[in-house]
């Protein structure tokens, strides 16, 4: 078989049992290790499948997104660390749109100290933090409001913000690949991400590497339509790599891990004055 032809294979055999070892990917195709995990670098590269201890899982569909609550605990070093990267792309006098998600959230103290600020968003929470900031201009958008996500979508959310003039979006996404690119299970959320990056002169990406491989209902954008990724060191490097062979800038945040990231969420992190 041509390496094309095995992968597809590997691929099937993924398909009915969700997860193979090294070990029996090696008996079924009759190839080395070595060639397995060759093909499982390249798969992986393009978000078809994601490595485990062992062995490669298949990529899964993500049907519904966890809560505002439950997002805002996990993972917080991650997201402080995409937040840094995000903060440093943001300059005195600019119009932004933050896009609904825990992870942009911690963007929100990271712009206290920063001049003239406009700030767009759909994001309750986001909203509420800067509602006391004295020197930004906030427009929380309106349309229906998802509760479990704290956040305002569709048509009529997206329409308002079709009217701003917008220097960069910073979208978040609870899936991506280099395939599909952006996606949600929600159909409401896409038209609201669409507006926002057309009327945007730069678009970025700020998805954790925990997401990558996963795929939603509803495609949002293909990572083409970003200029820059912002993700975390969890990424696999066989994955940046084909991220950024796309043409795609591609920002690796590394967080601090340690006691004093334990079991803080959100609220734990407060602006200065």
């Amino acid at each position: 078989m041509i390496p094309a032809q095995r992968r597809e294979l590997l691929l099937r055999e993924l398909r009915g049992t969700g997860v193979l070892s090294v070990r029996e990917l090696c008996d079924i195709l009759g190839v080395s290790h070595m060639t397995v995990r060759r093909d499982i670098m390249t798969l992986e590269g393009e978000g078809r499948v994601r490595s485990v201890p062992g062995g490669v899982e298949l990529v899964s569909q993500v049907r519904a997104e966890p809560s505002y609550r439950d997002k805002s605990r996990a993972d917080v070093a991650e997201k402080r660390a995409m937040a840094h990267a995000a903060a440093a792309l943001v300059g005195d006098g600019q119009t932004l749109y933050l896009d609904a998600g825990t992870t942009l959230g911690h963007l929100v103290p990271l712009l206290w100290n920063t001049l003239g600020l406009t700030v767009i968003t759909n994001d309750i929470t986001t909203a509420a933090s800067l509602s006391d900031h004295p020197d930004v201009t906030l427009f929380l958008i309106g349309g229906r409001i998802d509760r479990e996500n704290r956040s305002s979508v569709g048509d009529i959310a997206a329409a308002t913000v079709a009217e701003f003039n917008i220097d960069t979006a910073f979208i978040s996404t609870s899936s991506w690949d280099l395939n599909r690119g952006s996606t949600t299970p929600s159909r409401e959320k896409v038209a609201v991400k669409r507006a926002a990056m057309a009327a945007a002169s730069t678009s970025v990406l700020v998805a954790g590497a925990d997401k990558y491989g996963a795929f939603g209902t509803f495609k949002v954008a293909a990572l083409t339509r970003f200029s820059t990724v912002i993700t975390d060191d969890r990424l696999p490097e066989s994955s940046a790599r084909a991220v950024r062979d796309l043409g795609v800038s591609l920002e690796v945040a590394v967080p601090r891990r340690g006691a004093e990231e334990a079991g803080e969420g959100l609220e734990a992190e407060e602006p200065s004055a």
